[in-house]
C-alpha cells in the first residue's frame, strides 16, 4: 500500500488544475459522450417513480383528492407524462453505453440515434403495459405486510409508511424495465430505494408475490436470486454469491446464476447469510445469524449453533419428520 507524502505547502489553483487535468489522473473516471448526449437524470427518474406511485396507489401518493369518477383522467394524464419522461431517460441510458460510433453495446444494428429513439419508445410502451401486473404483485405485497406484522393497524399504513413496500415498488418497476433490457435506468431506480430504505435489491432478482421484508435495513438480494411467493425476510439478511468465477483472462464471468433460490413460504430471520446457487426448500425456516452455503430440503428448520455443540448448525423438522 502506497501513500503520497504530505505536502509541505498548499498548491496554487493553477497547479491543482494542472494535476487534475492530466489524462492519467482522470482516466477511467471521465465520461464523455461522442454525440454530446446528456446523462440520465436522477431527479427526473425520481419524478417518474413518484408519478408511477400515484398511478399504482391512487389517493396515497400524488393527488389525494382523486375519486373513482376522476380516476381515468388522473391515470391517463399520469401515464402520458411518465411515457414522455421515461422514453427520454431510456434513450439517455442507451447513449451512456454508446461505444462512440453511435452503437450500443447491446445491438450493433441500432447504431444510429433514430433507431435508439424508436427502441426507447418501444421499451417504454412494453413497460407501461406491465403496470397492471405490477399493481397486482404490489397488492399481494401489501397484504403480506399487513398480515405479517401485528403492529400494522391498516393495510394503508404499510403502503404509506413501510420500507418494504417502498423498496418493492421500486424493485417491481426496475425489474420490469430490466426485463426489457433497458440499460442503466433500472439500477438508478433500485438505488433510489436503497438509499432511502437500506434495502438493496438488484433489478434482475425475480421476486414472487407476497414478499414481506420486515424492518428491512441491511437486506441484500443479488442479481440472480429467485424468491417464491409468501416469503418473509427480516433485517440484515444477505442473499448473495458464494464466489465469483473468472475466465481464462482473469476477468469475472458475468451473468451466471450465483445467488440463492428461495422457494414459497420460507421465513429467513435477521442477520442470516445465504450464499451461492443453493435452494431453500418450500416452508423452511432459517434462523437468525445462520451462515448457509448448501441446499435445504422443504420444511427444514435451521438455527444457529448453540454453545458446546460440535456442528456448525442444527437442522430440525425436515419434511420427512426426522431430526
Amino acid at each position: 500500500m502506497s501513500h503520497s507524502p504530505p505536502l509541505a505547502h498548499p498548491l496554487t489553483v493553477d497547479e491543482i488544475t494542472e494535476q487534475l487535468c492530466r489524462v492519467e489522473s482522470y482516466e477511467g473516471l471521465f465520461h464523455h459522450s461522442r454525440l454530446q448526449q446528456p446523462m440520465p437524470s436522477v431527479e427526473v427518474l425520481r419524478e417518474v417513480v413518484a408519478r408511477l406511485q400515484a398511478i399504482l396507489f391512487p389517493g396515497y401518493f400524488g393527488d389525494s383528492e382523486i375519486a373513482p369518477e376522476t380516476m381515468r383522467f388522473h391515470v391517463g394524464a399520469g401515464l402520458d407524462v411518465v411515457s414522455r419522461l421515461l422514453t427520454e431517460q431510456i434513450r439517455r441510458g442507451r447513449c451512456f453505453f454508446c461505444r462512440g460510433d453511435g452503437a450500443s453495446h447491446a445491438q450493433p444494428e441500432e447504431a444510429d440515434c433514430e433507431a435508439c429513439e424508436d427502441a426507447a419508445r418501444r421499451k417504454t410502451g412494453l413497460f407501461l403495459s406491465a403496470l397492471p401486473e405490477i399493481r397486482r404483485l404490489l397488492a399481494a405485497d401489501v397484504r403480506a405486510a399487513y398480515v405479517g406484522d401485528p403492529a400494522a393497524k391498516h393495510p394503508g399504513e404499510t403502503i404509506f409508511c413501510y420500507p418494504s413496500i417502498l423498496a418493492l415498488t421500486h424493485h417491481r418497476i426496475a425489474h420490469a424495465l430490466h426485463q426489457q433490457d433497458v440499460e442503466l435506468i433500472p439500477r438508478i431506480i433500485s438505488e433510489l430505494a436503497h438509499s432511502k430504505t437500506g434495502i438493496d435489491i438488484h433489478p434482475g432478482a425475480r421476486i414472487g408475490e407476497g414478499l414481506f421484508i420486515d424492518h428491512g435495513t441491511g437486506v441484500v438480494v443479488g442479481e440472480t436470486c429467485i424468491i417464491g411467493t409468501n416469503v418473509r425476510i427480516y433485517q440484515g439478511v444477505t442473499l448473495g454469491a458464494k464466489s465469483f468465477p473468472k475466465d481464462a483472462s482473469g476477468a469475472l464471468i458475468k451473468g451466471i446464476a450465483r445467488h440463492p433460490i428461495v422457494e414459497d413460504d420460507v421465513v429467513i430471520y435477521a442477520g442470516a447469510t445465504l450464499l451461492g446457487r443453493i435452494t431453500i426448500g418450500k416452508g423452511s425456516v432459517v434462523g437468525g445469524n445462520v451462515w448457509l452455503t448448501e441446499d435445504l430440503p422443504p420444511g427444514s428448520h435451521v438455527i444457529q449453533q448453540r454453545a458446546g455443540e460440535a456442528t456448525s448448525r442444527i437442522l430440525l423438522g425436515r419434511a420427512n419428520g426426522s431430526a
